[in-house]
């Protein structure tokens, strides 16, 4: 992996960004105190780096529940039978195409995965837990702790000093 240099200019657009990448080039370089074209430049370089993944829209649940549905969240911890790399690639292969699962996590010690899931409601969640984990052999042990309440979400990675709350 290269090595790449940031200077405060930098981790100040990375910061601006992760709180609303929505802005327009002229306010982002106004915030960032650059100029537009120096802020454009800039934010191209970081998209080039791979250190901007993809912009995205954070949706409020609670807003789209009237329409949606609260939905069921919830935390699953997966163990499996055999840990050899194949193996543990083979289920991370098998869950990253679900839409269900939001997010997915190697872990060490305790579990081998923990998965942030999604569902519409519980016969929702026991289909995929079916599709996913009962059915696959190599899975030990499933364990799930549903939310009751999201009391803070945050996508935001610290910058250092100066970043944001």
């Amino acid at each position: 992996m290269e090595s790449i240099d940031l200077d405060e200019a930098d981790l100040r657009l990375l910061d601006l960004l992760q709180e609303d990448a929505s802005r327009s080039n002229q306010t982002l370089a106004e915030l960032a105190h650059l100029s537009p074209p120096t802020s454009l430049r800039r934010v191209k370089r970081l998209r080039q780096l791979g250190l901007i993944e993809r912009e995205v829209a954070l949706l409020s649940p609670d807003r789209l529940a009237p329409v949606l549905g609260h939905g069921l969240t919830a935390l699953v911890e997966i163990t499996l039978e055999r840990q050899g790399a194949e193996h543990l690639d083979a289920f991370e292969n098998r869950v990253l195409p679900v839409a269900e699962v939001q997010q997915c996590y190697r872990v060490s010690p305790g579990p081998d995965f923990v998965l942030v899931v999604h569902c519409a409601d519980m016969p929702g969640y026991l289909a995929l837990a079916q599709r996913l984990f009962t059915s696959d052999a190599n899975v030990r042990n499933i364990k799930a702790f549903f939310s009751l309440k999201r009391a803070k979400f945050q996508p935001r990675l610290p910058l250092g000093q100066g970043s944001g709350p």
